[in-house]
């Protein structure tokens, strides 16, 4: 899955170009990306614009259909309460991330909507990785907001 994670980080670079938190993500079918994105909440003026989000519905359009049972979901950073929730109403097989999220993650971090007992789907998370790369483009990214440079408010 690293080559997926790797197309993962270069939607997120794409997301860190245009001054949105850098988060990219793809979905994968039998080796084969079907979904990509990118953070655009900014650009689209939309809160549910996440990378994941994005990813998601290109995954439904190409199956024409909204399940992705034996799809595995790849975000450069933990998936929020609302990408969670999305992937767990897509039947999504597998989520894999880089870096967590201590302020949103919904896989773990804050609570842990894949593993939560009461839902009738169960999603199996991978963790880690490429971390150290998704950090360092979350950290350098802040920066720049800090430092007054384009970005999120």
């Amino acid at each position: 899955m690293e080559q997926f994670m790797e197309l993962a980080l270069r939607e997120a670079g794409l997301a860190f170009d245009a001054g949105e938190i850098p988060v990219g993500a793809v979905v994968v079918f039998e080796d084969r990306v079907i979904g990509r994105g990118h953070n655009q909440t900014r650009q689209l003026h939309d809160a549910s614009a996440h990378a994941e989000m994005i990813a998601l519905s290109a995954a439904y359009n190409h199956f024409g259909d909204w399940r992705l049972e034996e799809c595995t979901l790849i975000s450069t950073l933990e998936p929020c309460p609302m990408c969670a929730g999305a992937a767990m109403l897509s039947r999504i097989k597998t989520i894999i991330y880089g870096a967590p999220d201590p302020k949103f993650g919904a896989c773990g971090s804050i609570i842990n909507i894949p593993s939560e007992k009461k839902f009738n789907h169960h999603i199996e998370v991978v963790s880690g990785v490429r971390k150290d790369e998704v950090a360092a483009l979350m950290k350098l990214f802040f920066q720049q907001v800090r430092n007054g440079k384009e970005g999120v408010n």
